[in-house]
């Protein structure tokens, strides 16, 4: 398995709102206008995964696996030709900070892992960084 890290981010809100949200992705679509069409197409949300298209791959789903309140959220993906997973970790330094890093673990062979590890770790920052400007405690 291939591991790709963000970068520890920092999110203005308690551990327990960042969890109450991101382990419900049926909340996420009530902020779904805020996250750039042109970088992800057909987003959909529910309780337990949200799917969206990616080319030239097509539609790519993440269900949820695990939880683990105010401390982990972990998903699998869904029609990929390779198996993915996602963890969302969170951990409260203070009332209103909470850090959290995002993993992903790929089971990619050697080319392809040449191919997409830097377009993947620029992803997950990005995705990292999105996630951090939600307003937690207004979803």
């Amino acid at each position: 398995m291939t591991e790709f890290v963000s970068d520890v981010k920092t999110i203005s809100h308690s551990n327990m709102d960042v969890y109450r949200v991101l382990s419900d992705m049926s909340k996420l679509n009530l902020v779904k206008d805020q996250i750039p069409e042109d970088k992800i197409e057909g987003l959909t949300f529910n309780k337990d995964s949200c799917s969206f298209k990616v080319n030239p791959i097509g539609e790519v789903k993440f269900d949820v696996v695990e939880r683990q309140p105010n401390k982990l959220i972990k998903f699998k993906s869904g029609n990929l030709p390779f198996e993915v997973f996602l963890w969302i970790q969170l951990v409260s330094k203070a009332e209103k900070d909470t850090k959290m890093r995002l993993t992903v673990r790929a089971d990619l062979n050697p080319f392809l892992k040449s191919m997409v590890s830097q377009p993947m770790k620029e992803t997950l920052d990005k995705i990292a960084d999105m996630l951090t400007q939600l307003p937690y405690d207004r979803i």
